[in-house]
């Protein structure tokens, strides 16, 4: 181009323009200008754009108004890499920033870990990181930003509470892993032994609190750990602290061991041979243990877990507790009145080797060892039908109301009888407790801003001494409300994660087959099989029923 030359400085650091407007044909094009410097020794160099136009506009102005001056400007320069580092609060990291080179020197490795150690990055530095930032910054165009973690301190561990660890089982865990012989195969009926311990037995063990270990940051400065806490003993029914050991926990009197909450209880126990119009009714504030069976129209009442090495024949059996029944169940039905002369209620879970017939109520899960048909079914948990690691038993014809998953190898049977499970009754408590809660926060919260408007309008003004007690004592019941605002706001997220854990937990699985008749509902959403599927899961997103092929 007539009148443009670009050159270098002596140095050959920096890019000079020189623009002779009286060489001029036309008026200069400062992007063809910048064509011409992207090519050459200066393309990988800085350029100014602004510099640049500034020169072009300024000689352009010449050439219209016949001024013949030359406008001579620096538009650019060769430029060596830049490296910052940037270290938060805390200085638990250390963050390179890297501006790749305009044609200028990338520094060297020892060179970026000296910067590291002049801006105190002691420990952590990751040379790995930073040579890969390095090749990186090689093969990037010029200017380019690179950023990543180059160091890392090591945050303290706090050290853990004492656990407890149970040293017997509870009587349903026992029943729910089944022993194995000298071979392979799994034993359903060999539960192993009642578990019924002595007096002065080991029952719980608390184990001691750790140191938990120190931390550092990136600057070499050492975080200490926070050591675990020693737990007490909640101290259940019928257990003591051991004499000779403050760490074990003792039963007081022989009876059936019952782990829950972190507290060990000993129910003193009932044990007879079976129950029937021999023995008569059971009503015991304790644990039960039948070593045989209940017969028709009997009574068994217990504070405690009910445990029935037996089977049970249309009896009413209520237990505080889990009610294990290691044999069947099995009750005549009223037609006409829609009645159950076999009832099982529960405050815990409930657990029956097979059963048909059955009317079953309880807070826990329902278990089946084998196989559930004709029966009713209320749980505030899951229903399991098969092994608890594989389920594979068969459960139909059932009227179920579950908040939990409901799972079988087979759901339903190939005669369609209908297998009906409501996830409704749960839901709608969570939607009422959160209704509840949201109306309770609002109030609050619209109390609180009053509240801390006028406590902001009284600091703000001068207080006379005689009444600076009431101030002090409006300010501590403000303080009071704003912490029960957070208590209530966390309570809020609870129930609301509890909500969305609630959808995702509800589904049926069928680990075989599910066939026709089977049915799901939560609220005004249904799902119901109309044909036999293979291998499937039935489950509940997006405010719809999905179904999913097991594979």
């Amino acid at each position: 181009m007539n009148g443009v030359t670009i050159s270098f400085d002596k140095s050959r650091t920096y890019i000079n323009l020189q623009l002779n407007p009286s060489d001029f044909t036309s008026e200069v094009d400062s992007r063809e200008i910048r064509k011409q410097l992207e090519s050459g020794e200066t393309k990988r160099l800085y350029v100014s754009e602004k510099a640049l136009k500034s020169a072009c506009d300024t000689a352009n102005h010449y050439f219209k108004t016949g001024d013949s001056t030359v406008v001579q400007e620096r538009i650019g320069e060769r430029k060596n890499a830049e490296i910052e580092f940037r270290i938060p609060e805390d200085g638990m990291q250390a963050n390179l920033v890297l501006t790749t080179p305009y044609g200028g020197k990338l520094p060297s490795l020892s060179t970026v870990k000296s910067l590291a150690v002049k801006n105190r990055i002691i420990r952590g530095l990751s040379t790995k990181t930073i040579e890969s930032m390095l090749t990186q910054a090689r093969q990037s165009p010029p200017g380019t930003v690179l950023e990543q973690i180059v160091a890392k301190g090591l945050p303290a561990r706090n050290g853990k509470n004492s656990k407890f660890i149970p040293l017997v089982p509870n009587a349903l865990e026992r029943v729910l892993k089944p022993q194995t012989g000298d071979g392979e195969r799994v034993d359903m009926r060999n539960l192993g032994e009642v578990i019924c311990v002595k007096v002065n037995t080991p029952v719980l063990r608390r184990t001691e609190p750790t140191q938990g270990r120190s931390g550092f940051d990136i600057k070499g400065n050492k975080i200490p750990a926070v050591a675990g806490e020693w737990v007490n003993f909640k101290m259940g029914s019928g257990t003591v602290v051991s004499d000779s050991d403050a760490n074990l926990l003792m039963s007081a009197i022989s009876g059936m061991p019952k782990y829950r909450d972190q507290i060990m209880n000993i129910d003193d126990t009932f044990i007879c041979s079976g129950v029937n119009v021999g023995s008569g009714h059971v009503n015991y504030e304790g644990a039960v243990l039948v070593n045989g069976d209940v017969t028709e129209k009997m009574q068994i009442k217990a504070a405690g877990d009910v445990t029935i090495n037996g089977f049970v024949e249309s009896a009413y059996i209520e237990s505080g507790g889990d009610i294990i029944i290691t044999e069947g169940a099995m009750g005549k039905v009223n037609d006409t009145q829609g009645e159950f002369q076999c009832q099982l209620v529960a405050a815990g879970s409930i657990h029956v080797q097979h059963g048909q017939g059955i009317d079953i109520q309880c807070s826990g899960n329902i278990t089946v060892g084998r196989q559930l048909a004709y029966s009713r079914l209320r749980c505030g948990g899951a229903v399991i039908v098969g092994q608890i690691d594989k389920p594979m038993g068969n459960l139909f014809a059932c009227d179920i109301i579950s908040q939990d998953r409901v799972e079988a190898g087979t759901l339903g049977a190939v005669s369609g009888s209908t297998l009906k499970v409501d996830f409704s009754p749960g839901f709608n408590l969570l939607l009422e407790r959160k209704d509840s809660l949201d109306e309770l926060l609002k109030q609050i919260r619209e109390n609180n801003l009053k509240h801390k408007e006028k406590i902001n309008l009284i600091q703000g003004k001068k207080v006379p001494k005689e009444l600076q007690g009431k101030v002090a004592e409006a300010l501590e019941l403000f303080n009071n409300e704003s912490a029960l605002l957070e208590w209530l706001e966390n309570k809020a997220n609870d129930v609301k994660a509890a909500k969305e854990n609630y959808q995702s937990d509800i589904k049926l699985i069928a680990n075989k087959r599910l066939y026709p008749g089977v049915s799901a509902k939560l609220n005004n959403r249904n799902w119901r099989s109309e044909r036999e599927y293979d291998r499937a899961q039935i489950r509940y997103d997006s405010h719809q029923w999905h179904y999913d092929p097991l594979i």
